[in-house]
């Protein structure tokens, strides 16, 4: 057992609450607190850490569903730094006495002010700097991380975001997972079936601001001959200067696909029971695009 564990001493900050009788292990603190939105709301999931007085980080990780977090620390002055998508980092001090809890208080974020949107009009995906991933269980066992080497794209700006458009068309025989055998069977038609349809398109046309840098892209997916509604889970990284001072957007975006909705399966394995291919597919998204020239 490491250490004697104490439970008589109480910190009177916590107001003799139900953590005032934390049981705390000697040489140590705890250290509490709450994150909470504009409007007082808990704010679930933001990012915690906590830095000791020589720089040195001695704990991090997520709040909590209710926006709190509790970490056992060796006592000494902290700095406590809080983000959270859409929000401004927060930084503040609590001093950590040894054997006692010491409250961070309500931490209240403020908002971030939203990045600079792209200018209307045509941009155009650079490839070099764009890369269309995904991950796939296999067999429910290790996961193949994969990509398209060969795509090409457009976006076109409205006056408003929300009223953009984007068309994206990959060439499926270009699928790349490193194995090349294992990328000749997807080709084949047990999978993609590349011979019959050669190519993946996304029409985006739904642009929706989620709040912060938050954008859902929504529109249809064309894949092994289906059409079907998706939604990309977009962050958006704002305006910059690439090195020939050319003007640049950038983004990151995720979505799930399910095989089935696209009739995607391996038939031969599938009729024996055996789930080579799990069943969902995890897309992974870093696009920069350029004015359209």
């Amino acid at each position: 057992m490491m250490g004697r564990w104490l439970g008589s001493r109480r910190n009177t900050a916590a107001g003799g609450g139900p953590l005032s009788a934390l049981r705390i292990p000697t040489g140590a603190g705890v250290v509490a607190g709450r994150v909470l939105d504009p409007v007082d709301e808990v704010a679930p999931y933001a990012e915690f850490t906590l830095t000791d007085a020589h720089g040195r980080k001695a704990m991090g990780g997520g709040t909590d569903p209710f926006g709190g977090f509790l970490a056992t620390v060796p006592p000494g002055e902290y700095t406590v730094a809080v983000s959270a998508d859409g929000f401004l980092p927060h930084r503040s001090t609590v001093q950590v006495p040894e054997g006692e809890l010491a409250s961070a208080g309500d931490i209240r974020l403020r908002p971030a002010p939203p990045a600079e949107l792209p200018p209307p009009g045509d941009w155009e995906i650079d490839p070099s700097h764009t890369t269309v991933g995904f991950t796939a269980r296999h067999i429910g066992l290790a996961r193949v991380h994969g990509r398209f080497d060969n795509f090409a794209g457009v976006l076109r700006v409205g006056e408003s975001m929300e009223r953009s458009a984007m068309h994206v068309v990959i060439d499926a025989t270009s699928i790349n997972t490193n194995v090349r055998m294992r990328d000749d069977h997807l080709r084949s038609a047990d999978f993609l079936d590349v011979a019959t349809y050669p190519t993946l398109e996304f029409y985006g046309d739904r642009f929706t601001h989620r709040g912060g840098d938050r954008w859902h892209v929504s529109g249809g997916l064309s894949l092994h001959g289906v059409t079907r509604t998706v939604t990309l889970d977009t962050q958006y990284l704002g305006v910059g200067t690439g090195l020939e001072g050319e003007t640049r957007v950038a983004c990151r975006a995720t979505a799930e696909l399910h095989r089935d909705d696209f009739t995607v399966s391996w038939k031969a394995m599938v009729a024996r029971g055996i789930a080579v291919v799990g069943p969902s597919i995890r897309i992974g998204l870093d696009v920069q695009v350029v004015p359209q020239g």
